[in-house]
């Protein structure tokens, strides 16, 4: 008998016999001058934001000019993945460079400051802990959810200035919930009167940030809470959607708010001379939200693992390094944008054993060849919901119903034909892949409810 050492790379190969024929080419984005040495990094995430919910994805009724400026001044990736479907576990995979389902992080936290259990494991080191040790200052304006308590706080795990909240939400005029519910600049709570309009203000501290730290490398970490709910908006985005009404105008003006704010921090990078020494990524946390967001031309939304609740946004600027227009149709991971800056900071070799995912930047430049990920994995609820990913091929198992299913994403990117049944052996396969990937995961640390969200929804017809 083979042992598992032989057996799994054997499986893999197989695997990919089923996949390359289907793999979609790249545009290769030549770097035009060596990179440099500690580039800035800047992460913008958004929340609950649309797959077609910015211009470089089709979007016609929100004009998102700066974030359209991401992906047309460097690369576009139309097959952009996080990894996982709800935003806790999401930013926990982004932050970690690891799959959350290796420690736990499966679910969001919902507990108070007092709550002690759930939050991101402190045993789990995080990218700006990282980078910490090779000489970077680190921030984190926006919202955190990785758990309330102290040990928990962005300032105990590796970033040295913080403004934004600890939950999941928060009330974009500054209005508390309860005790807990607070604004902070650091481990001072701010007061609701402090607050313009959440989006602003977030914006006007991430270029202070810039401003401050300009001299030497810095990590920025601008995890905007839009458009996630409540539906709140000032007048003067509201004024630019006469065309929309209800909540789809809220949503669009929500969207249009950070558009002006990354068209800011754009612009400071400028100013201060940092443009081609600042790698900028941005995309949304996780697919969108059901209500109001767009995520045609794919299948789901926030919660699920069609294509709708993973595929995000996903775009990277690097002037001088990253060829201008480039789009890059290989699948890539949110887990690609710790590797990358662990690379490009020098604290690859430190913490190699511990990151999952792949410096992207020789894919980008021509160095490296052949494909970033052979296959990608998903799991919610501790397999209630899974799904994995190789070449053209995709299953996935979603909450609620009661079989696998396959699709040829190159030929029903919006997974209406259920091929599970006409190819056996690429179902057989890819089960075992993710049976494989699953297999040193560990159970869910805690539960939330968003389980019984999904179960009304696909009760009233909706999925």
């Amino acid at each position: 008998m083979r042992s598992a050492r032989v057996t799994i790379p054997a499986f893999r190969l197989r695997l990919w016999v089923y996949a390359i024929g289907s793999l979609l080419a790249g545009t290769t984005a030549i770097a035009s001058t060596t990179p440099a040495a500690k580039p800035n990094i800047i992460i913008i995430l958004t929340d609950d934001q649309g797959y077609t919910d910015v211009g470089f994805n089709g979007c016609k009724d929100i004009p998102t000019p700066n974030l359209d400026r991401i992906a047309h001044e460097g690369v576009h990736f139309p097959e952009g993945y996080v990894t996982h479907p709800y935003c806790s576990p999401s930013r926990a995979g982004l932050l970690s460079g690891r799959m959350q389902q290796r420690f736990g992080h499966e679910h969001n936290p919902e507990g108070a400051t007092d709550d002690n259990e759930e939050g991101i494991p402190v045993s789990v080191v995080l990218l700006p802990a990282r980078l910490k040790t090779v000489g970077y200052t680190t921030g984190i304006i926006g919202k955190w959810h990785l758990g309330k308590a102290p040990q928990f706080n962005p300032l105990n795990r590796g970033f040295d200035e913080f403004f934004g909240f600890l939950g999941g939400g928060f009330n974009y005029f500054g209005e508390a919930r309860d005790k807990d519910d607070s604004i902070y600049r650091g481990h001072t709570k701010v007061p609701a009167k402090a607050i313009t309009y959440l989006t602003d203000d977030f914006s006007a501290e991430a270029v202070q940030f810039i401003q401050r730290n300009k001299a030497n490398p810095f990590f920025l970490y601008l995890a905007y809470n839009a458009p996630h709910a409540p539906n709140q908006a000032t007048p003067k985005y509201l004024a630019r959607f006469p065309h929309l009404t209800g909540a789809r105008k809220i949503y669009a003006a929500m969207v249009s708010a950070v558009d002006d704010g990354v068209g800011r921090v754009l612009a400071e990078l400028k100013a201060q001379g940092l443009d081609e020494n600042t790698l900028v990524f941005f995309l949304s946390d996780n697919g969108g939200r059901l209500d109001v967001a767009d995520n045609h031309p794919l299948r789901g939304f926030k919660g699920s693992t069609y294509e709708g609740g993973i595929r995000v946004p996903f775009a990277a600027r690097w002037p001088g390094h990253l060829t201008a227009g480039t789009v890059y149709r290989q699948p890539v991971s949110s887990l690609d944008i710790h590797a990358t800056a662990l690379a490009l900071a020098g604290g690859t070799a430190a913490f190699a054993d511990r990151t999952e995912g792949v410096n992207l930047v020789p894919y980008l430049t021509g160095m490296a060849t052949g494909i970033p990920h052979v296959a990608l994995h998903w799991r919610v609820a501790g397999g209630w919901d899974f799904a994995v990913r190789s070449g053209n091929y995709k299953l996935t198992k979603p909450g609620l119903k009661p079989a696998v299913e396959l699709y040829d994403l190159t030929t029903d990117l919006r997974e209406q034909h259920d091929l599970s049944a006409q190819l056996p052996a690429v179902k057989a396969l890819l089960l075992d892949e993710y049976y494989r990937w699953d297999a040193p995961n560990v159970p869910p640390l805690w539960l939330d409810p968003h389980i019984e969200n999904v179960k009304k929804e696909r009760a009233a017809g909706i999925d």
